[in-house]
């Protein structure tokens, strides 16, 4: 099987034009086929701001309703996806930029309301790999931005953690697939004041142990299920690190088992 790097940026990049230039010097060289996931919460969070709209966030999960769903769609689907597509292009890495929407890759259901109403928030219930197979069989890299939909014409903000996961575990029927999430950390960390204090291996029972001794906080506990998720589920491996990782093995990071 062909190896398929599936590779994850949040914030600290997306935000940082030195950061962003590099990490995609290294994406463009690459060899192997390749995919990026990118959010963009905190632009979105700026662009709001200046509307006018106050962001509305509940235990660091953003409320997506009407308002926010739009200026989701422009930050995440345009700005930031078709700056990145057009900075790759100039590196001679020939991208295309997609939402769930494009080429019915990735189908979500509107989250039920319990306790809380997240608005126009998807959980994911479908990928469709065959538009992401034939670009990839052409050398040309999918750049998913955290957008789905429900097949009835609506757009739904989802977590771009997620989105990641489940492209990794469509997609391991077809190839060996690594998924990396690249973060402002070396990986999760015994001590959060000391960078080097990097947990170099989780499985369940390891995670199970971080979480009772309180290392794990409640922010990564989301990032750490959907990685246990994908090596259960076919991916072959998965790895939570700093820009670096999915380009040089010798950077530290975590890498998760079975």
């Amino acid at each position: 099987m062909q190896e398929l790097k599936i590779i994850k940026i949040g914030g600290n990049v997306i935000n940082n034009e030195k950061l962003l230039s590099d990490f995609l010097d290294d994406f463009a060289k690459l060899e192997s086929p390749k995919i990026l996931v990118h959010g963009g919460g905190r632009a979105a969070s700026e662009l709001s701001v200046k509307m006018g709209i106050n962001p509305k966030m509940i235990n660091g999960r953003r409320i997506t309703d009407t308002d926010t769903l739009e200026i989701i769609t422009m930050v995440y689907g345009g700005k930031i996806n078709k700056n990145i597509v057009a900075q790759l292009q100039a590196r001679k890495c020939n991208s295309i930029g997609f939402s769930g929407a494009d080429g019915n890759t990735i189908v979500s259901v509107k989250r039920p309301v319990t306790t809380i109403d997240y608005g126009f928030v998807g959980d994911v219930v479908e990928i469709n790999t065959e538009t992401s197979r034939i670009l990839l069989d052409h050398k040309i890299s999918p750049i998913f931005c955290a957008i789905t939909h429900d097949e009835n014409g609506q757009l739904l903000n989802t977590n771009a953690d997620t989105i990641a996961a489940e492209l990794a575990i469509a997609l391991s029927k077809s190839y060996k697939v690594a998924l990396y999430y690249c973060f402002e950390k070396n990986g999760v960390l015994t001590d959060i004041t000391d960078d080097d204090s990097v947990v170099e291996k989780i499985n369940e029972k390891i995670f199970e142990d971080l979480k009772r001794e309180e290392i794990i906080n409640e922010g990564m506990l989301p990032k750490i299920h959907n990685c246990l998720q994908a090596i259960k589920r076919g991916v072959n491996s998965v790895h939570i690190g700093n820009n670096a990782m999915p380009f040089n093995t010798n950077v530290k990071c975590t890498t998760f088992q079975q």
